[in-house]
């Protein structure tokens, strides 16, 4: 027996002398200690977690080359081997951070982004729609965004000094020239598309990404939505007009179809809401789109968009060179635009996107003087009187082919690279007040090669790096455009980010002349710096820009008095820093966000005479939007108040003795005030399981009447100014919106609470 328990006792004293200490320390790539780290041998019960100061001790009877692993989440896996003798072991185990989307920094310098679930997000979707001065427009609510300017009496984004047309806008890749409708003199039109066939809007202000191109200012980025929830259809009756469509979604839930109609009709609004132009013609508007879409077996995604619309418009104002006569313009729009995209998924993480888009736009145009009975008359002396008597038809077609190509990294790493090429054709043909045609067709090929690289070196630190190529055959001139992005999150999850690129454009084709002028690709250099912090509910974010320009198109009448580019020897900058606080937390069911701009910015181009602040710009820009969501009524309370200090306003006239352009008069219109409201009621229509539901809009914009004025016209003698006001001072919309199959009034709520 004892003989036994010595046996026991010898053997039991040799386990314990075989077992070896192991222990060591985890730290992260920053040198920082990492806590509840699993270390263990593999395929043994042996380990221990690291404490609070990323210590672990263990111990084991291993033998012979063994390989620890330490796993903890957010972190990569370590697989690390040692040699187990007889003697204790200490480690120094470093393990690097996975990027991933939750935790990893975001590159936002230079843009906004409205998305149901990028973490960057700023506005939603539904934000665009329920902002109270936005009219549910898209460009209306980026309005309400730091950078962009209140200017009204013209369509389009000014953004940081840029005029309208150096903002331009994408659709799933493709570039759509004619986004708004057709300009008429001193009314601003809204964009043509809505706001709910998007999932997602990036709105850049500056340092855009290198997959585009041909804007010197601003990118907005529209991406289509993909397969819908289920089959639906909508109507919609307002106090401008009717509208509805359907979406049928294959049983499948792989493909779907759809199309809308929307008839726009302003006479009850004008019959009610007197306007200071005397239509002759009121606006009407048909449009008419359709869609299908088919998800592929791999997960990709087959995408068609087309879109056809018509209107017409004509109203009278009083010619400012006479007491009696009035200038009569008239307007008739055709425009058509389609769409076809197809991303797909390939193997070891490569995507390819294929996208062809087509548009064309007619626009026939008549200006004619009227005297007091409202009959045309001709007046040829002075001779300025005459030359207000035109026509203008313009013909033009668009078209695109692109492919990217996008290879998936390291974590959120990527690489892309592509192909543009646009093709334009614009033909105009101008007839004088004597019958005399003149015509001019203006063709480009604008080919593009682009390259664009992701690099996240950890969770805290990520760089966007790429280059663009372009060559426009009608100018026969190449530029390349660097651009680079980098961003730094801090300890504390806020976040900052420099964007830095080069930026070219194409004159615009209006100023275009006959014959070539040796003119060269506008361009401009941003850099930006911004600070970001997201909290739960709040978003801070602020930015410092910096914009120079180089090689601005001049002007000077031909002549036929039409202003043609000459040269491109213009220059100038814009520089300001911007604010911008959103806060869904603070007080109770109550969402605002506050916007804040200062511009200084200065430039030499078109005509004039010498570099001076462009009478589009403001310095100072403000908005504050609140929206209240009262559950138990299903009411959503909306409201924006937007302020602007003066806009300069000059005179500028062609001296035909000196030969060049003065300024003869020069102002600072009064500051632009704007108080916005309006109220959605969402009941539910029928019985408690009905599948109809509804949407009731009342929306007034300026209730409060303030005066506004965006700039001032000239008679010809340049005695007499004319200030440049909206159409009225408030208007009212009121409309009901029905959904059938989809309940849209819990989006609301939802994403309003």
């Amino acid at each position: 027996m004892y003989r036994g328990l010595i046996v026991i006792a010898i053997l039991l004293s040799s386990a314990l002398q075989a077992q070896v200490k192991v222990t060591g320390k985890v730290v992260n790539n920053k040198n920082k200690a990492l806590p509840g780290v699993s270390i263990s041998i593999r395929n043994s019960y042996d380990g221990a977690t690291t404490d609070s100061l990323g210590n672990f001790s263990f111990e084991t009877t291993e033998k012979g080359e063994q390989v620890l692993e330490a796993t903890s989440s957010g972190y990569r896996s370590v697989e690390q081997k040692i040699t187990i003798a007889n003697s204790a072991i200490t480690l120094t185990i470093s393990m690097k951070e996975l990027v991933t989307e939750l935790k990893a920094v975001v590159i936002t310098a230079g843009s906004f982004e409205a998305s149901d679930k990028k973490k960057a997000t700023v506005l939603t979707p539904l934000d665009i729609v329920t902002t109270a001065s936005a009219n549910a427009d898209i460009t209306g609510a980026l309005k309400t965004l730091p950078g962009t300017q209140q200017v009204g009496e013209s369509e389009g984004l000014f953004v940081r000094g840029g005029t309208a047309t150096e903002s331009k806008i994408f659709i799933d890749g493709a570039l759509v020239n004619n986004f708004f409708y057709s300009s008429t003199p001193g009314i601003a039109t809204r964009g043509r598309f809505n706001p709910f066939l998007f999932k997602g809007t990036i709105f850049s202000a500056g340092g855009y990404s290198a997959l585009y191109g041909q804007a010197l200012s601003s990118a907005l980025i529209l991406e289509s939505k993909d397969l819908p929830e289920q089959s639906s259809a909508d109507f919609g009756a307002s106090v401008v007009g009717l509208g509805g469509g359907i979406q049928k979604l294959a049983k499948n839930k792989r493909s779907s179809w759809g199309f809308s109609y929307n008839y726009t009709d302003l006479h009850l609004a004008f019959a009610v809401i007197k306007q200071k132009q005397d239509f002759f013609q009121l606006p009407v508007f048909h449009q008419l789109d359709a869609n299908f879409r088919i998800k592929t077996k791999n997960g990709g995604f087959v995408k068609y968009y087309g879109y056809f619309a018509t209107n017409k418009v004509g109203f009278r104002n009083r010619d400012i060179d006479s007491a009696v006569l009035k200038n009569a313009f008239d307007l008739s729009n055709t425009n058509m635009y389609h769409n076809l995209s197809w991303k797909e998924r390939l193997k070891n993480g490569w995507g390819i996107t294929l996208s062809a888009s087509m548009g064309t736009n007619k626009d026939d145009i008549a200006n004619n003087v009227q005297d007091a009975a409202n009959k045309p008359t001709l007046i040829t002396s002075p001779v300025f009187y005459a030359f207000k008597n035109f026509s203008l038809a313009n013909r033009a077609l668009y078209a695109q082919g692109r492919v990217v190509v996008e290879k998936k990294l390291k974590g959120l790493s990527a690489v892309r690279f592509g192909a543009d090429h646009f093709y334009s054709e614009e033909k105009i043909t101008y007839t004088l007040y004597n019958g005399n045609r003149y015509g001019e067709s203006i063709k480009d090929n604008l080919s593009a090669l682009f390259g664009e690289t992701d690099v996240y070196l950890t969770n805290d630190i990520a760089a966007k790096i790429g280059a663009r190529l372009e060559h426009s055959a009608l100018m026969n001139r190449w530029n390349i455009a660097p651009r680079a992005s980098l961003a730094y999150k801090f300890a504390d999850n806020s976040q900052a980010s420099f964007a830095y690129g080069i930026f070219y454009q194409n004159p615009e084709r209006r100023y275009l002349p006959t014959s070539n002028a040796n003119l060269d690709f506008s361009k401009a250099a941003h850099y930006i710096l911004q600070y970001q912090k997201n909290g739960k509910g709040t978003i801070f974010r602020t930015e410092l820009f910096y914009k120079d320009y180089a090689a601005l198109y001049k002007t000077a009448p031909d002549v036929n008095r039409r202003e043609v580019a000459t040269n491109t020897n213009g220059s100038g900058y814009a520089k300001g820093f911007e604010l911008f606080w959103r806060d869904r937390k603070t007080i109770r069911d109550v969402d605002y966000w506050i916007s804040y701009s200062f511009l200084d910015t200065k430039r030499d181009f078109l005509n004039f005479p010498k570099a001076i602040e462009p009478n589009f710009a403001a310095a100072h820009t403000a908005n504050f939007v609140v929206k209240k969501f009262v559950l138990p009524w299903k009411t959503q309370f909306n409201a924006n108040y937007s302020f602007a200090t003066g806009r300069p306003y000059y005179r500028i006239a062609y001296n035909n003795t000196l030969g060049k352009y003065e300024v003869t008069d020069a102002g600072r219109t009064i500051n632009f005030n704007s108080l916005s409201f309006s109220v959605n009621y969402l009941p539910t229509i029928g019985k408690k399981n009905a599948k109809t539901f509804a949407v009731w809009v009342l929306g007034i914009n300026n209730v409060l009447g303030q005066n506004q004025v965006f700039s001032y016209n000239y008679s010809s003698d340049g005695r007499r100014k004319e200030a440049v006001t909206p159409p009225s001072k408030r208007f009212v919309f009121i409309g009901c919106f029905l959904s059938f199959g989809i309940d849209r009034t819990q989006d609301a709520i939802n994403n309003n609470l």
